[in-house]
């Protein structure tokens, strides 16, 4: 009878064992969780950006993934500087605007291609001649396996005259740099180790 009783004594002790180790692990279990989803919902409020409607109502505006969208950003930025490094009118303020502008997009490799095209006369040649160039990008590519990203961008020229219009080829390469936004340069990049690869004409329409 007495052995009986220690058998089910021990018996006890392994049960509430037992119980004990499955309460231990299901409180882990909950904490786990608990943490997880407390992190989970405070990177869902960073999310999230609210706004005073004028001082008197709260809005709620959500914010995108900044990574998602630095593709996207890249090929704004390369595209943006080419329209204005290209796209030239025969109006020395005009040029010199769109040169600054686009030279606070890029490294000194871009101001070495201007600093050539100044002393070649190609600028004084568009004012004297009183000749329109119009750049339009016709793609961007974008390598973001390494870093710095790198870009290909081909492009058409049209040089317009009083008396024809002539349509050229332009393919360039870049590297793209990250660079702190600012609202000269709003994507955040500078591009550096720029080169023309190819500029060579098309063709000519009289007009």
């Amino acid at each position: 009878m007495e052995f009986k009783s220690l058998k089910n004594i021990e018996s006890s002790f392994r049960q509430i064992r037992l119980f004990g180790i499955v309460f231990l692990s299901l409180c882990a279990v909950i904490t786990v969780w608990s943490v997880w989803s407390s992190y989970r919902f405070a990177e869902r409020q960073r999310e999230k950006i609210y706004v005073l409607d004028n001082g008197k109502s709260l809005m709620l505006a959500l914010s995108q993934d900044l990574s998602q969208n630095r593709p996207a950003e890249a090929r704004e930025h390369v595209r943006r500087f080419h329209e204005l490094f290209f796209t030239l009118s025969p109006e020395k303020s005009a040029i010199e605007h769109n040169v600054k502008r686009a030279l606070l997009l890029a490294d000194k490799s871009v101001y070495n291609y201007y600093s050539d095209f100044a002393e070649k006369g190609y600028y004084n040649r568009i004012i004297a001649g009183n000749i329109n160039q119009v750049l339009k990008v016709d793609s961007v590519v974008c390598d973001f396996n390494g870093y710095p990203y790198r870009a290909v961008t081909y492009a058409t020229q049209k040089i317009i005259r009083q008396s024809n219009v002539t349509e050229r080829s332009l393919v360039t390469t870049c590297r793209l740099l990250n660079s702190s936004r600012s609202d000269d340069n709003p994507n955040g990049f500078t591009i550096e180790g720029f080169t023309i690869i190819e500029n060579k004409d098309l063709q000519t329409i009289k007009r």
